[in-house]
């Protein structure tokens, strides 16, 4: 497809079919594609909602069916065998809540009964879910004298939907695994097996025996399999890129990454498509779907929201993830709230990920929406992001200060009581942190210099703050300007020609209070 070629964008868009019968621009992912279907197996893949994993199944299907001309023009047309056509059996979860057993039986049954009638399978169906797959599995490769390919979708939606309900979401849990050991037994009837989630649940917990699953959610081979390259946005996507500013695209999206430092980051397709179609830059994904669930979790497990952007995880925790063990790493990682930035490995075996928020999106909504959990009502919280917009943009420190001040005088005082963060300095540094973040600002934890690291720096309108926090009983120390003077915190910064301001603040554990804010402005080089 030439780049100069305008297109329709495929917002929305999960058939393929449609999707090329349409004009619409198209991502040409058959290169992995071609990889992962020549070789054949049972496959699992992990990403977060809307980042194009319906389309990708879909995509599968009209490759095992043999739908040709869908393919012209693309990497794998000339490759494949359109000769060999294989039976499609495709489930998914993704539509509707399941709330018990009961409807989660009745929709299996009746989506069982749909792949009956569009493979032409007359047989009648067992009685028993088990026993009704893997029925249809074998009468599928007698009818159309070829082994099975078998594709789910969102394979977790009904516990996860469910996940605050420990008992109702085992209940659930116990119902798809009914349903996916059939899996195992059926192997000489299969040719290809594809799962797909947001969630990693355990091989215990959900495909019990079912050793061949290949979990490819973190292999580097197929990293870019779902969302959107830095080269697929310039070149299928060029003829949208003009009046847009390409660094603000990368960003506010790009930055998911499910590997080391070496693998690409990807953007969400769901963000870039909704901005190249409204010309403006909004979080999307993120009021796609409000985590509620998730920030139950963190409210409950007290988490310090300004290690969000800075947790470090082994392998094996990332990949863990079941009813009664769900690691705050795991869920945040698995939703797509933070990914890898790098990965390590001291010793071998030992593979050690450094994690973090993947654009300046996902770190500014979801602050956003834990404000509330942290004391500063929906009510106000907009307030409070104009008023601290306002003495950012005019670089008026005493009325950061002020409004700083004011922010913490507006704290309900039982939340220290009731709040589960038990320490002061937690909830202080939290709704400092989660303030700034939220309003979108450039915000980095804990800047590394080579003396040291300053709690918090801001880079907003062609200024540098950098912060360092104090807990002080009652009176005012003046430790915290001290610090960032000694340790020469601001010397990383300097060569930048930016005005940078030293602030040291320092809050009372008595008074629930800032009782001190000191500034130091550095001159600029000139």
């Amino acid at each position: 497809m030439s780049s100069a070629q305008r297109r329709k964008l495929p917002i929305g868009i999960q058939s393929f079919e449609k999707l090329r019968k349409g004009q619409y621009y198209y991502v040409d992912k058959t290169p992995l594609i071609h990889t992962m279907a020549e070789t054949g197996g049972y496959y699992f893949l992990s990403r977060p909602r809307r980042f194009g994993k319906s389309l990708l199944l879909d995509t599968l299907r009209c490759l095992f069916e043999g739908h040709e001309t869908l393919f012209e023009g693309l990497y794998i047309h000339d490759k494949w065998d359109w000769q060999q056509q294989h039976p499609v059996l495709r489930l998914s979860f993704s539509s509707g809540v399941v709330n018990s057993r009961q409807d989660l039986d009745a929709n299996i049954r009746y989506q069982l009964q749909q792949q009956r009638a569009n493979l032409k399978i007359e047989t009648p169906p067992p009685e028993r879910i088990a026993d009704d797959f893997a029925n249809l599995i074998e009468h599928a490769q007698h009818v159309h004298g070829q082994r099975v390919v078998v594709l789910i979708d969102e394979y977790d939606k009904p516990i996860l939907d469910n996940i605050l309900d420990a008992d109702r979401a085992r209940e659930l849990r116990e119902g798809l695994k009914n349903l996916y050991s059939v899996l195992k037994d059926a192997d000489p009837h299969l040719h290809f097996v594809l799962l797909t989630g947001v969630s990693k649940f355990s091989k215990v917990s959900l495909f019990s025996g079912l050793n061949n699953l290949r979990d490819i959610t973190l292999s580097s081979d197929y990293a870019a399999i779902c969302g959107y390259t830095d080269h697929d946005v310039d070149t299928v996507f060029a003829p949208e890129l003009p009046g847009l500013d390409r660094e603000d695209i990368r960003r506010w999206y790009n930055g998911y990454r499910w590997g080391g430092q070496d693998v690409e980051a990807v953007y969400n397709p769901f963000d870039v498509l909704l901005l190249l179609e409204e010309r403006k830059f909004s979080p999307y994904w993120f009021e796609s779907a409000t985590p509620t669930f998730l920030v139950d979790l963190l409210k409950a497990r007290g988490v310090f929201t300004p290690q969000l952007g800075t947790l470090q995880a082994k392998a094996q925790l990332l990949g863990r993830f079941d009813v009664d063990d769900i690691a705050t790493e795991a869920l945040l990682f698995q939703t797509g709230y933070i990914t890898i930035k790098d990965m390590q490995e001291p010793m071998v075996g030992y593979q050690l990920y450094s994690l973090g928020f993947p654009n300046r999106e996902v770190e500014s909504s979801l602050n956003e929406f834990l404000l509330p959990v942290l004391g500063i009502p929906d009510s106000d919280a907009q307030t409070y992001q104009l008023a601290l917009f306002k003495v950012l943009h005019e670089h008026d420190l005493a009325g950061l200060e002020g409004h700083l001040k004011a922010l913490y005088a507006g704290l309900p005082h039982d939340w220290y009581r009731n709040n589960p963060i038990a320490k002061y300095e937690g909830h202080y540094a939290s709704v400092f942190y989660s303030h700034f973040a939220a309003l979108g600002v450039g915000v980095t934890v804990e800047d590394a210099s080579h003396r040291g690291k300053v709690d918090m720096s801001v880079d907003f309108g062609g200024h540098i703050y950098l912060f360092e926090f104090k807990v002080v009983e009652q009176l005012p120390e003046g430790k915290a300007l001290e610090q960032i003077k000694a340790k020469g915190y601001a010397d990383k910064h300097r060569a930048s020609g930016m005005p940078i301001h030293l602030i040291g603040v320092e809050f009372s554990s008595i008074e629930r209070q800032i009782v001190a804010f000191e500034v130091e402005t550095l001159a600029t080089d000139t």
